[in-house]
């Protein structure tokens, strides 16, 4: 059964606000800033900024800052396994520093906005129970650790791809058998993420497909899904 594709969720906050100037105003200040594209839709100026893409180049963490004559709404994704609260506070800041840019032209509304950023520090904080500094021997120790079980696991991975393929050598003969084998033949995705890592490495940081689906007879969308993990997860990075 294919595997479904990895999907941020999305969440959006709108505030309150007043435009004393113009949209296009507006949008020929937020157009110097690096990293963001800006359009007018009607009543409404839109400022976007895509952060990173998956492996069929659709937007994967992004947010998006539609600015009207009577409110502001932010929608952003937040990645799987990560802290939404993070998220939430970063996301906050660069409206902060959108805002501080527009400021002349438009003025949202402050207290709200304030409350907000104040709410949203205070549950960060809270849901800290312990100091920073020990957070992060935490977290270092289990990096460490995590890379060390992943190079282990990719080491295994390998070896049992290779047994495999060899196995599947030495019963060429028997058609009827291999025929069995190659419709039972499947790949987990950690084998799978091996090999197509392997094969990176070993092809010029890149990978074709359908050179790869075709060497390993495997469907190319199979390849194409766990390529979209592997970008989502950080084991690869597309090429611009």
């Amino acid at each position: 059964m294919p595997e479904e594709e990895i999907v941020p969720k999305v969440e959006e906050i709108t505030f309150s606000g007043k435009l004393t100037g113009t949209l296009e105003q507006t949008r020929q200040k937020l157009a110097a800033i690096p990293f963001f594209s800006t359009k007018i839709n009607g009543e409404e100026l839109n400022l976007a900024k895509v952060e990173s893409r998956n492996i069929k180049k659709k937007p994967f963490l992004f947010y998006l800052i539609t600015i009207r004559a009577d409110s502001v709404k932010v929608v952003y994704s937040i990645a799987p396994d990560t802290s939404e609260k993070l998220r939430r506070l970063y996301v906050i800041k660069n409206l902060a520093s959108v805002l501080s840019i527009i400021y002349d032209s438009y003025q949202i509304d402050t207290v709200k906005f304030l409350q907000y950023v104040d709410s949203s520090i205070d549950e960060m904080l809270n849901s800290l129970s312990q100091s920073y500094s020990t957070l992060f021997n935490k977290y270092d120790s289990l990096l460490s650790e995590y890379r060390e079980m992943r190079r282990l696991n990719l080491e295994l991975s390998a070896s049992n791809r290779n047994l495999t393929i060899q196995t599947t050598q030495f019963d060429e003969d028997n058609k009827q058998l291999n025929a069995q084998l190659k419709a039972l033949q499947t790949y987990s995705d950690d084998a799978l993420m091996a090999m197509v890592q392997d094969w990176i490495e070993t092809h010029n940081n890149s990978i074709d497909i359908t050179e790869f689906a075709g060497n390993y007879k495997i469907a190319a969308p199979r390849i194409e899904q766990i390529l979209d993990k592997m970008v989502s997860l950080g084991y690869v990075e597309l090429k611009s």
